[in-house]
């Protein structure tokens, strides 16, 4: 009889333990992914302002570059912009846009009242590079080094925190020139 009324209580301690160790897995931005320090999928993708155009990943190799994945839909993507806008201003670090699952005439709006921080931007409409690149939603960012290679991963908006801490110092490892943003 004894036995059966501590069995509640182990598994509610081993559930406590569990939730506990479930918490201490850290920052939900810092996914792991399995590109890291692996080569850029290759694709093919259309232009986004000439779809008749198709951009592909030895367009935007040969120097430093963010690939940053947005979209219109994503309320999150719209409070990154503007910093996004600040980065293209005033460093030289290349910006790749991946607009991922979002109505092209739409995401051309955006870019025009909003302005446009991207050096290129190329059109995911079915989100088959999403896949190859392993990206659970909008926005996120990639660092690639002159090859192609991933450096970097981030899942969430780019902000001055996160590019004084994580990007920026990558950056300059690479030799890009970056200037101190707010």
């Amino acid at each position: 009889m004894r036995l059966n009324t501590s069995i509640p209580l182990v598994l509610f301690a081993g559930i406590l333990v569990m939730g506990y160790l479930a918490f201490q897995l850290g920052d939900r931005h810092q996914l792991p992914s399995a590109l890291i320090d692996r080569d850029f999928p290759e694709f093919v993708a259309p232009d986004l302002y000439d779809p008749a155009s198709t951009i592909a990943r030895a367009d935007i190799v040969g120097f430093p570059v963010l690939v940053n994945v947005w979209a219109t839909w994503c309320p999150t993507c719209k409070a990154e912009h503007e910093f996004l806008m600040e980065i293209a201003a005033r460093s030289d670090v290349r910006i790749v846009g991946v607009n991922y699952k979002d109505d092209r005439i739409k995401a051309l709006q955006w870019l025009a009242d909003y302005g446009d921080p991207y050096d290129a931007v190329l059109m995911d409409l079915d989100g088959a590079l999403g896949v190859e690149l392993g990206v659970y939603g909008a926005p996120e960012t990639f660092l690639l080094d002159a090859t192609g290679k991933v450096l970097y991963k981030r899942v969430g908006d780019v902000n001055a925190r996160i590019w004084q801490a994580e990007i920026a110092p990558r950056l300059e490892d690479l030799g890009v020139l970056i200037a101190q943003l707010d």
